[in-house]
């Protein structure tokens, strides 16, 4: 079956976005996708992943993983609870990784692993890490969905 990755912007200004990304998984379950993956550091990734969890009692059968490139950070997240405890968690080997380069590298092996990519990405953002981990999608021939801007 197939696996779908999220990339997008830390911030997201558009409205509809989280109507828009349902409807694109949906697409996805029904195109045969069953596993769906998004990082951890952005309200882009937040939504994502709140789209899943609710689609997931429609479709029990889907797998969602989240990517965690810090264990402090998860850690400060969960001072009372594991924010993560109903989803598989993916931890890459970066450790030797400068830790400013941890997302992007995590990036890159979330997007190997993927058929297509749902991204928020305003193209024309300067420097942007989402657009660098676009870019990198299209050149490995990843199909990509751009919901930026929403139409």
């Amino acid at each position: 079956m197939g696996k779908t990755g999220f990339i997008g912007h830390r911030q997201v200004f558009s409205y509809g976005i989280y109507e828009n990304l349902l409807a694109e998984i949906k697409r996805r379950i029904d195109c045969g996708c069953n596993t769906f993956t998004m990082g951890t550091h952005g309200e882009f990734d937040r939504l994502a992943l709140l789209a899943c969890r609710s689609l997931r009692k429609q479709y029990p059968e889907i797998q969602i993983e989240v990517v965690i490139t810090s264990l402090t950070k998860i850690a400060k997240e969960a001072e009372w609870e594991n924010p993560y405890s109903d989803v598989k968690t993916v931890m890459f080997e970066i450790e030797e990784v400068h830790y400013k380069r941890k997302i992007t590298m995590s990036n890159q092996k979330m997007i190997d692993g993927c058929d297509t990519l749902i991204c928020y990405v305003d193209e024309k953002s300067y420097g942007s890490g989402a657009k660098k981990a676009m870019r990198y999608a299209k050149r490995k021939g990843i199909e990509i969905i751009d919901l930026y801007p929403v139409k």
